[in-house]
């Protein structure tokens, strides 16, 4: 008789095999596979007094605490489906996403009770209130709700029901609801194990929000290999560094914004990290210079994946070569910041012309990811024209367009609704970002296209300096000239103190495109 695949089988063998090892340090709180696996269980049981039945929509706002990692094993193992929330949405934002959902539970942590009071009379399909921590009048508290286990037996789990719901950013429109499956989730989990090993020895650093694609499915990961998830609540480098060095941290997972953050963080604690430490960026294409400054000033290991909420969400991933130990250090960061080839389980990847013809493997020649297989969502929550859109052909389709080099491996050079269009020339912003980071002064820098008057659109440099330095526009200009064609040099650089980003540290280019009018008028 065959088991479906789903990720809930690797708590059951955590817990069976390895049930007096530490699961989860949270502040003070730390839970071996044991305890962690019965607390699990109990609100498996508190949700079952609470009226969910399979297929009901469980939803979660909270930052990286250990209940909201519970959430992860509690709610599917009803059959139910976890909606887990991006806590930086707007309250209107909140409430669609409730609402579109159907959640009947909604589970929140004390820091956003307040914000979801001022608005839960627009959630009429919500049944019960759940405070994650905290206390507050007319909330459920989640500690005090567990029930008894032994009353609340496993649902029958087929591999293709629904696991989760997790929206999108909605950076265009409202968000959409990717649906992903057990088996969805299983094979995510599996092949970023086959490519990126971990082992009862390894701890986890949670700097990578659990909401955001399950955490990249980490949620699940770290459990399988019977590792320690070591969770962090908010981004700050200080913290981290703490954490790191108390903790012994072996693994982490990050945005290139933070791996900015955390390389640039205060310097004597930075110093004395360990060294060997092993990341997963991902979530937007790093610059060559950050993997570079990374691996040689600390010492640590960088690998670069690549994937879309859609896709549970790795597809491909930048596997090291023998042959790679032999490239200068700068060379070996530039194959690194390619977002690689095919993860064993994740299914086919291609990079298609408009006609669906796969591009020559050129390096040059741009055309659109596309994907099928096992990791590919199962379409858009209660949105079949736009789930029809991305499925035109049969294949996933990304909007992202990307070269193929001769080893078959995949580079991104931009989102298509990014790509700079100056006097027919296209001009590929991630490559013009990464050639300004290597600027001494530069700690982060995004391009985006605006209007000109004679070539259509142009670039436009949005700069963040490094705290105590400085540089003029006439100085970042020359030394863009430097590595770059004059026609893909910013025709002007604007210093902010900060760039716009999603909770998962992109960059919201959308938002310093609408900064077009204030900046025409200067």
């Amino acid at each position: 008789m065959e088991n479906p695949l789903t990720p809930l089988d690797f708590l059951r063998r955590a817990r069976k095999l390895y049930g007096a090892r530490e699961a989860v340090i949270d502040g003070a709180v730390r839970l071996t596979y044991a305890e962690f696996a019965e607390r699990c269980d109990r609100w498996r049981a508190g949700l079952m007094q609470l009226g969910v039945v399979k297929g009901d929509r469980v939803a979660t706002i909270s930052p990286n605490t250990h209940q909201q990692l519970e959430q992860f094993y509690a709610v599917p193992a009803l059959g139910a489906v976890l909606v887990p929330i991006n806590y930086r949405l707007s309250a209107d934002d909140f409430v669609y996403v409730v609402t579109h959902s159907g959640a009947t539970v909604l589970c929140v942590h004390e820091d956003y009770l307040d914000a979801i009071d001022a608005v839960r009379h627009r959630m009429p399909l919500v049944r019960h209130f759940v405070a994650l921590e905290g206390k507050k009048p007319g909330w459920l508290e989640y500690e005090t709700s567990f029930g008894d286990a032994a009353a609340a037996p496993l649902a029958t789990i087929a591999e293709n029901d629904l696991l989760t719901i997790n929206y999108t950013s909605g950076t265009t429109s409202r968000p959409k609801g990717v649906m992903i499956t057990h088996r969805n989730a299983w094979m995510n989990s599996v092949g970023t194990l086959v490519h990126w090993p971990m082992t009862p020895a390894s701890r986890y650093l949670w700097t990578l929000p659990m909401f955001h694609a399950n955490g990249w499915t980490f949620t699940w990961s770290v459990t399988a290999a019977a590792g320690i998830h070591v969770c962090l609540r908010a981004v700050d480098p200080a913290v981290i560094y703490d954490l790191i060095s108390r903790e012994g941290v072996t693994h982490l997972s990050a945005a290139p914004t933070v791996l900015i953050a955390i390389a640039n963080g205060p310097e004597a604690p930075r110093r004395r990290l360990p060294r060997g430490v092993r990341v997963i960026t991902a979530g937007a294409p790093p610059a060559a210079a950050t993997i570079e400054r990374l691996e040689s000033e600390l010492g640590w290991d960088i690998t670069h994946a690549y994937g879309l909420t859609e896709t549970s969400p790795f597809i491909s991933i930048n596997e090291s070569l023998p042959e790679h130990s032999g490239l200068s250090a700068p060379l070996r960061a530039a194959s690194k910041a390619r977002q690689g080839v095919e993860l064993i389980t994740s299914g086919e990847l291609r990079v298609v012309d408009e006609q669906m013809r796969d591009v020559p493997q050129d390096g040059l020649t741009l055309g659109e990811i596309v994907a099928r297989g096992n990791v590919v969502m199962a379409g858009y929550y209660n949105d079949p024209q736009a789930t029809a859109a991305a499925f035109a052909g049969g294949w996933f389709h990304s909007g992202d367009g990307a070269v193929v080099h001769a080893d078959g491996s995949i580079e991104i050079r931009d989102r298509f609704k990014d790509v700079i269009i100056s006097g027919g020339e296209n001009i590929s912003s991630i490559e013009v970002e990464g050639a300004m980071l290597r600027h001494a002064a530069i700690l982060e820098v995004a391009v985006v296209g605006m209007p000109h008057p004679v070539w259509g659109e142009s670039p436009h440099a949005f700069v963040v300096l490094r705290s105590g330095m400085s540089a003029t526009e006439a100085e970042l200009r020359a030394f863009a000239r430097e590595s770059l064609a004059h026609f893909k040099v910013p025709s002007a650089f604007h210093f902010v103190s900060e760039l716009p980003k999603t909770a998962t540290g992109k960059i919201q280019k959308f938002v310093l495109r609408g900064r077009r009018a204030a900046i025409t008028q200067q």
